[in-house]
């Protein structure tokens, strides 16, 4: 026994509207689910904002004194020295560190602008990120000295292994971190604004 199906030549229009009308809601509906989607993909404000550049009023930092701000999820200090820690920083030998002149990594760790043995844009201002460059411990700062490892007019020392780091933050030589504490990109925007984490004008 055999069926015969036969296929209509012309679609009924209704039939035909009804099919274009559903496949028009489809892509509606589709577009609706994937926009929200999408959406999600994208970075969120606070993702944006924690590589962003931060702007840092020092008016108020005294000689001595030190600010701790956090740039890219990590802290960064700036340093307002005093002409004794830059007079320490002058009478301390090469021979003494590691990498007096901060030649290693330079795109990593100092900028062109901070080559000098000051590390610096102005010589009384430091910023450093406050990480080892051992195993990434914070160091501590011991601004008036006290430590047997540091000269009397102080330093940075690692409570982890004992690196040491003078106030400019380059490394004494044969200590377990390989490098001096890195200078982030920075720039001052006013005498007393600097903003972290940019460097073009």
């Amino acid at each position: 026994m055999s069926e015969s199906f036969t296929t209509p030549a012309v679609m009924d229009s209704s039939r035909r509207n009804i099919l274009l009308a559903t496949s028009g809601v489809g892509a509606l509906g589709a577009a609706a689910v994937a926009v929200p989607f999408l959406s999600t993909l994208a970075p969120s404000e606070k993702a944006k904002a924690a590589g962003a550049a931060v702007e840092v009023d020092i008016a108020d930092l005294k000689a001595g004194e030190m600010k701790t701000i956090e740039w890219r999820g990590k802290p960064v200090w700036i340093l307002k020295r005093t002409p004794e820690m830059l007079a320490s920083v002058k009478k301390i030998a090469d021979n003494e560190l590691a990498d007096p002149k901060s030649l290693r990594n330079p795109s990593e760790l100092t900028p062109g602008y901070a080559k000098g043995a000051m590390r610096s844009i102005k010589d009384d201002v430091l910023v450093v990120v406050g990480i080892c460059s051992h195993l990434g411990c914070s160091p501590t700062a011991k601004l008036q000295g006290g430590d047997v490892n540091l000269p009397p007019e102080g330093g940075f020392i690692c409570p982890c292994h004992g690196s040491t780091f003078d106030m400019a933050g380059r490394v004494y030589k044969n200590k377990p971190a390989p490098d001096n504490l890195q200078v982030p990109p920075h720039m001052y925007i006013s005498d007393t604004k600097i903003l972290v984490g940019e460097d073009k004008a």
